[in-house]
């Protein structure tokens, strides 16, 4: 349906922007400055609408065809526009997949503060300050950030405690950090003595009390969440959260209120799949594990064609038509010759490939989580491989049957089969069916689910959590003016770095930009009101280790006491994946040839030498 070298535009609403290379006609670039920045601080901005709990959905439409795509999250909005025209959006959709894909949550952030910092740069860079300096600057302010976070955290132990001891260990004493001494082992990291107690392992109550605290305004996913940990708890009692044994199974057409989980791996197949499933249901299988995708033109990760290699054949100028029959013959070959019934693929699988292997009584289903392919192989005892033609007798699993779950029709009249992949030797698999009428909203509410089943998880890892509402960003806030005041020139004190004082305050505004949009976006509230009550409350802050329950903020600009939390790995990787793609623009564009004489620089004003 998608032409990634198409152009798509945006809509929102009644307002109309246009996809990523007219978006930029939009803005202003002043091409006498920054333009990388620049790009990038226009890019981040498309993002700010699914920031905070209440997400405003985007139709990006292709032009020519007029197809439309729902999106509710920065990456599903870079994934549906055209970035090829540039290197910066190229970079940033590639930073933000990276995250993604190993986080499943905090891209909006990222984005965000990519597109905060990168603006703190230009200004700092317009105000004349080297660029030498604002690096330096920018990393020790954000380094101080992520380092704030690490000691702001909440421990388990003071999680899972009781009340009084959570109420007193929650309020930080900042003041005892100056006495500190850490040695520096890398950019993020810092030695520390390992607590004296061990952390406390969090029973089936807890990781639900923990799960409502992380949902993020995601009620309904996080709830699909804490069920399916419990059906794997019921399982294999004392067995811990694993979110690897989860997937998730759209079903389109039914209302979301049907969305539930179910114990096993349940697929959706087509009307060809579905006569091959019948045939083989509740029957012993012989099944292989394709990692990747089944195609003739698939290659791992890393392959690159060898300059100097040569092909001798028997047949002279083959097509590309006659090479995927070749490689199709091959393959049903080898799957005939194992007398194989199933085969899982963890990728895509070619349209005929299945037409092929349905024929042959072959049920091919592909898309099945990396993670639990590996695991039902390991059940199996079968090896899983890369390549169909690598295929050999040590890599047929036994031990696997499949069954009919569920049968209904699409919107459309198309009757759909969902089938149930059991294993003999696991039962730890946990299926989350998603379900809605919407069928363009149906990947945003598996997105939800997983940004809730990631968030637990890496809380879980972390054996901590950070407050949330914004307490971090708060404090963030409140110690960079701190220290840009003692930075001050006018103070007399001779720093290294004479800018670094400016640099902290373009930081504290970063988050205070950050804090307003999404209040904005959570409330409804138009940003100036949100900004001017934030300034408000940030102005209210006396002590610094007052409780963190008096600067929660609700919609009327007061204060509320509830208890939300933010993950701590996430946190941290978020910011630092956002300074390291400001300062990767930045050195770039720093080193571009202009091929203008600096010495003739008065002629041309407005124009930065960097």
């Amino acid at each position: 349906m998608r032409n990634r070298h198409q152009r798509w535009k945006l809509r929102q609403g009644k307002g109309v922007n246009k996809a990523f290379v007219l978006m930029l006609g939009i803005t202003v670039i002043n091409q006498r400055q920054h333009v990388g920045l620049q790009k990038l601080s226009a890019l981040a901005a498309v993002g700010h609408a699914a920031l905070g709990p209440n997400k405003r959905y985007k139709f990006i439409q292709e032009e020519t065809t007029g197809d439309s795509i729902l999106a509710g999250s920065c990456l599903r909005i870079l994934e549906n526009l055209d970035v090829t025209t540039c290197t910066v959006g190229q970079l940033v959709h590639e930073t933000i997949r990276a995250h993604h894909k190993i986080y499943r949550t905090g891209s909006g952030c990222l984005l965000f503060f990519a597109g905060a910092w990168g603006q703190t740069a230009l200004l700092c860079l317009q105000q004349g300050i080297p660029a030498k300096q604002v690096v330096a600057a920018l990393s020790e302010g954000i380094e101080f950030c992520i380092d704030l976070c690490k000691k702001s955290s909440i421990s388990f132990n003071t999680l899972f405690g009781s009340p009084q001891k959570q109420d007193k260990e929650a309020v930080m004493d900042f003041k005892d950090w100056k006495g500190k001494k850490k040695v520096k082992l890398s950019r993020h990291f810092y030695d520390s003595k390992p607590e004296s107690s061990p952390v406390q392992e969090p029973c089936l109550a807890d990781i639900a009390h923990l799960a409502d605290t992380l949902s993020h305004g995601c009620d309904e996913a996080m709830h699909l969440v804490v069920q399916a940990s419990q059906i794997q708890s019921k399982a294999t009692p004392n067995s811990g959260f694993d979110v690897t044994k989860f997937t998730t199974c759209m079903l389109p057409g039914l209302s979301e209120d049907l969305a539930h989980v179910c114990p096993g791996c349940v697929v959706l197949l087509n009307t060809e799949q579905t006569f091959v499933a019948h045939r083989l249901k509740a029957k012993p299988l012989n099944v292989v594990f394709i990692l990747g995708d089944l195609s003739h033109t698939y290659r791992h990760l890393g392959f690159k064609q060898p300059a100097v290699e040569q092909h001798v054949s028997d047949h002279l100028g083959l097509s590309d038509l006659n090479k995927e029959q070749m490689w199709m013959g091959k393959v049903l070959e080898i799957l005939s010759h194992l007398q194989i019934d199933l085969v899982l693929v963890s990728g895509l699988v070619n349209e005929l490939v299945i037409q092929h292997c349905s024929k042959q009584l072959i049920l091919v289903v592909g898309k099945v989580r990396m993670s639990v392919l590996k695991e039902m192989a390991n059940a199996a005892g079968a090896i899983s491989v890369t390549y169909a033609t690598q295929l050999s007798q040590q890599c047929v699993g036994k031990n696997i049957q499949v069954s009919i779950w569920k049968e209904i029709h699409s919107q459309e009249g198309t009757p759909l089969t969902a089938v149930k992949v059991n294993v003999s030797n696991c039962n730890r698999f946990v299926t989350a069916v998603i379900t809605s009428p919407v069928i363009g909203k149906m990947l945003d509410l598996e997105d939800h689910f997983w940004s809730c089943a990631y968030r637990v998880h890496h809380a879980l890892k972390d054996k901590a959590v950070l407050s949330g509402a914004g307490i971090i960003e708060m404090l963030c806030i409140s110690h960079l003016k701190k220290k840009a005041e003692v930075h001050n020139p006018k103070n007399g004190i001779c720093a290294s770095n004479p800018y670094i004082g400016i640099v902290f305050l373009f930081l504290a505004d970063s988050f205070t930009d950050y804090l307003s949009t999404v209040m904005a976006n959570s409330t409804g509230i138009p940003l100036i009101k949100a900004r001017t009550a934030l300034n408000e409350k940030l102005q209210d802050i006396k002590d610094i280790s007052i409780d963190f329950s008096a600067l929660l903020l609700d919609s009327d600009g007061g204060c509320q006491s509830s208890k939300v939390y933010d993950n701590l790995s996430v946190k941290q990787e978020s910011w630092s994946r956002a300074l390291d793609l400001v300062l990767l623009v930045l050195q770039t564009d720093a080193e571009i040839i202009t091929g203008l004489d600096e010495r003739k620089q008065d002629s041309l004003p407005g124009l930065i030498f960097l």
